[in-house]
């Protein structure tokens, strides 16, 4: 979430597409995995990295999940660029919910009662979210449909009856009001 909001807020400070922004941040991830990644890893499994034992497999799994991080990364940049922080959340618990049933579509992976409500509840979540931001729109719409229909002298009614500068009427050089 932090960092979903830092990168929200970096582009709009900055005013830097997501890709310029990508280009910049990414070498100091990549960095600062090269360095923890190898310390994580041992702290978990209690071996160094160089005496594992690579194959051709390993090494292919290897490069898939770097291009699949790297496809993600470009994801988050461009939707958090483009939506909020909790429209990016609300597409994240989609995900969730489509890995969930595709592995229970094709993998045969066991859907348990907690899985099944958990997804109810997350699809129930993102109903209520596109209802409320939709019901928000509607009413912005209606604001601005509102201050199009006034007239002009009724627009300049308004102002005076608001104690804004009164209107003059240039054909006669009075004040109105």
């Amino acid at each position: 979430s932090l960092a979903q909001q830092s990168i929200g807020s970096l582009q709009k400070k900055y005013s830097v597409g997501s890709f310029e922004l990508l280009s910049k941040t990414a070498p100091i991830q990549a960095v600062s995995l090269l360095v923890l990644g190898p310390v994580v890893d041992y702290y978990l499994t209690g071996n160094l990295l160089p005496n594992y034992n690579l194959s051709a497999g390993a090494v292919f799994f290897i490069l898939l999940s770097c291009s699949l991080a790297v496809f993600c990364n470009m994801s988050q940049y461009l939707c958090i660029g483009r939506f909020s922080a909790v429209s990016f959340q609300v597409l994240g618990h989609m995900k969730t919910v489509c890995v969930l049933t595709l592995g229970w579509l094709l993998f045969d992976s066991e859907l348990t009662l907690k899985n099944i409500l958990g997804m109810l509840l997350a699809v129930t979540g993102m109903v209520i979210y596109s209802w409320a931001v939709e019901a928000e729109k509607q009413a912005d719409s209606k604001i601005i449909l509102r201050k199009d229909t006034l007239s002009e002298e009724d627009s300049q009614l308004l102002k005076v009856e608001n104690g804004e500068s009164p209107v003059k009427d240039v054909d006669l050089g009075k004040t109105i009001g």
